[in-house]
């Protein structure tokens, strides 16, 4: 298979977007790492989640996230198996699918990382592999603590005509591009 363009892409994010809302609800994913941590802690903790006929969904937990909109995410924790918990194990398959079935391979020293990051900071694969994990524990800090992710703020927010999802889209793309000038110079 070839490898798409930028165009038919966008068309076709645009198009799944447009499917998720009219069919089933806005996409957004920050959410569901918090609702896999809850998963592994109610393994571990009985006390996590627990069923009550009095909250809205029938589930309440000590937890003071989970026990957020009437229990919906502990509801989400002891019944995982729905629309966005499936979404983001589907995408993570489509994004392995995509990766085996599309475009030319990288070769091995780019996949360890990019060629603009081993000009800047050189060829060793771990300072890489720490400053991506630690960007994204501060990526789900932020998407967390804005109360959203950027497919939900943003993408989902600007396609049905958000104020909010405009303007986190200006802040994430001010912050962003100083920020890629700056780690990486003029590459």
């Amino acid at each position: 298979m070839g490898q798409l363009n930028w165009f038919k892409g966008g068309l076709l994010l645009g198009a799944s977007f447009l499917l998720a809302v009219a069919f089933a609800k806005p996409i957004g994913v920050s959410t569901q790492f918090v609702i896999a941590d809850g998963i592994v802690w109610n393994l571990f903790s009985d006390a996590v989640v627990q069923k009550n006929s009095d909250s809205k969904s029938g589930y309440t937990s000590p937890n003071a996230y989970l026990n957020k909109s009437g229990g919906k995410y502990a509801k989400n924790v002891a019944n995982p198996i729905n629309y966005s918990f499936i979404f983001v194990i589907a995408m993570i398959a489509g994004a392995f699918l995509s990766s085996r079935l599309s475009g030319p391979r990288p070769t091995l020293l780019d996949r360890s990382a990019p060629e603009v990051w081993r000009q800047r900071f050189g060829e060793n694969p771990t300072l890489r592999y720490v400053t991506v994990f630690f960007a994204g524990i501060l990526a789900l800090f932020g998407a967390r603590l804005a109360g959203g992710c950027t497919s939900g703020h943003m993408m989902s927010g600007m396609m049905q005509t958000s104020l909010s999802g405009y303007l986190f889209a200006a802040g994430a793309f001010a912050a962003a591009i100083p920020a890629a000038v700056l780690v990486y110079k003029k590459k």
